[in-house]
């Protein structure tokens, strides 16, 4: 279900106006192109391919090393496809900061358009950014979460998390094809890819480590003082250093009310578990630990993780954004699928042959 990752520096600031305009209206018309050609999911499979997003951001003149390029990139193709999207079958909610807590309200308001309903996509988004900043605490805590998704409830997520102390981003790619069948508690990452891996990682949701899982949900329906007290006697002991650096910022009897929760809400497995309110990164950081001291069952330390210029870049590398040529190439391609619903598909086609000289280049 996880597509990849991509690291990128840590960036502050935005597209000027003038720039983001023209990204707004170049995605779009990518957009409806793509889903002309390959179906709505079709546009899912490509935007949760971080190489293809990656290129995606260049293509719009962005920069193409700046953790930005996540954020305006969903931001111009949210705007973009907003006026088509009925028509197309193809949704986009969230955003950044605030906007990313305004999800599950936009995925409701767009519920009657759906063939589905809209709490599977509510849960999915949800369950997708618990993933990513509690279920594998990589040190990028979330700040940025767009939620792509079908009338059929195919989705994608592509969200983006920060480390101030590394000043690197690491964006996150989601991708699932089949709304019915999915788990996010065991092995949910079909593939990361990262350029700088990280040395202190705790990966709950890793494969081949069920045992902590199952001994986290066991441990969280029992009583809260027992757990606490267990959690305390933990921190006395001497114990490997990854352990002590993940044990230092843990407070047992700050952790008593949410104890409280887990144990009144008696979660059957991790899913449920992970997905309650109020369990953040340090409740499943203190079950998972304590769990492999406890009962032997020890989680994942291990890090997951492992284009070319058309219009030019917005911080002038390698050249400044090309504003004449960034016009012309909206123009045709806004003229290539005006003729297209006219049932004229000579512009579109050749835009096809062109990719297939490139392939065989």
């Amino acid at each position: 279900m996880r597509t990849g990752v991509a690291d990128l520096p840590l960036h502050y600031g935005k597209a000027p106006r003038w720039l983001f305009d023209r990204m707004r209206r170049l995605a779009g018309e990518i957009a409806i192109i793509i889903v002309d050609e390959f179906g709505p999911v079709g546009f899912l499979e490509k935007v949760s391919s971080p190489f293809w997003f990656q290129s995606l951001g260049a293509l719009l003149g962005f920069d193409w090393h700046s953790s930005g390029v996540t954020t305006t990139v969903c931001g111009a193709l949210k705007e973009g496809l907003k006026p088509v999207e009925a028509e197309l079958g193809i949704f986009v909610a969230g955003g950044k900061g605030k906007a990313s807590r305004k999800t599950p309200e936009e995925i409701d308001q767009k519920g009657k358009f759906l063939n589905v309903n809209p709490e599977s996509l509510i849960y999915a988004s949800r369950m997708a950014a618990k993933v990513d900043s509690s279920g594998l605490q990589d040190g990028y805590q979330i700040y940025h979460h767009t939620f792509f998704f079908t009338k059929a409830g195919e989705w994608a997520v592509i969200q983006q998390g920060m480390n101030l102390e590394t000043k690197f981003a690491r964006r996150y790619h989601w991708l699932t094809r089949e709304p019915t069948n999915r788990s996010f508690a065991s092995d949910p990452h079909n593939a990361i890819s990262a350029t700088h891996i990280e040395g202190l990682v705790l990966n709950t949701v890793a494969k081949g480590h069920e045992g902590n899982r199952k001994a986290s949900t066991e441990l969280s329906r029992e009583s809260p003082d027992k757990i606490v007290h267990k959690l305390k006697m933990l921190q006395t002991l001497s114990l490997p250093r990854h352990h002590e650096i993940l044990l230092q910022d843990i407070n047992p009897d700050r952790l008593y009310r949410i104890f409280e929760r887990t144990y009144e809400h008696q979660p059957n497995n991790f899913e449920s578990l992970l997905g309650l309110n109020g369990v953040g990164p340090k409740t499943i950081r203190a079950l998972s630990l304590a769990s492999e001291l406890i009962y032997g069952e020890p989680p994942s330390f291990k890090d997951p993780a492992r284009f070319s210029y058309a219009h030019g870049g917005k911080d002038g590398y390698p050249y400044p954004v090309d504003r004449e040529n960034y016009q012309r190439t909206i123009l045709a391609l806004e003229r290539a699928i005006s003729h297209a619903k006219i049932g004229e598909r000579e512009k579109l086609n050749a835009l096809r042959r062109l990719e297939k000289i490139g392939v065989k280049r």
